[in-house]
């Protein structure tokens, strides 16, 4: 039964409503957080170098303060914020699919936690499947000598 509910698309999309109104709240009282994310849905802006990428866990913690926090934002549905890895504190921007965020964290407390199942992969096939059906239409269209006469 919890696997059909965590499964569900409107699941998700419930998840993704209370993560996002809950971190848009935070940022409006200036609290600092972290998140407990899955590390493999995380993408950096330059890319991290390998040597610090290689020290990422499956799930990772990170806790937006200082200049992190104020560099935060949702964008859609992703969570972005700047950062600084390593020794060098090495800059990049962080974005994290809102879904991938398992559990949102106040003075090690989770305040939230997050079961519904990410899937980037059934938007993307819902995109290219849409764009094949486009391209299918079309030429089902133009192969009809009867439409000829839309063409002018």
């Amino acid at each position: 039964m919890l696997d059909n509910i965590i499964k569900d698309s409107d699941f998700a999309n419930v998840m993704q409503k209370n993560m996002q109104d809950m971190i848009l709240h935070f940022f409006s009282k200036e609290q600092n957080f972290g998140i407990l994310c899955k590390i493999k849905d995380v993408e950096f802006s330059p890319e991290l170098p390998e040597d610090i990428q290689n020290q990422f866990h499956q799930m990772t913690l990170f806790f937006l303060a200082g200049y992190t926090f104020e560099t935060a934002r949702i964008d859609d549905e992703y969570l972005v914020f700047e950062a600084g890895f390593g020794t060098d504190n090495f800059g990049s921007l962080v974005t994290v699919p809102l879904l991938s965020i398992m559990q949102i964290i106040i003075d090690e407390t989770p305040v939230l936690i997050n079961l519904a199942i990410y899937k980037k992969e059934i938007k993307e096939i819902k995109n290219e499947i849409k764009e094949k059906g486009i391209k299918n239409s079309m030429n089902s269209f133009l192969t009809n000598p009867e439409n000829s006469k839309f063409l002018k």
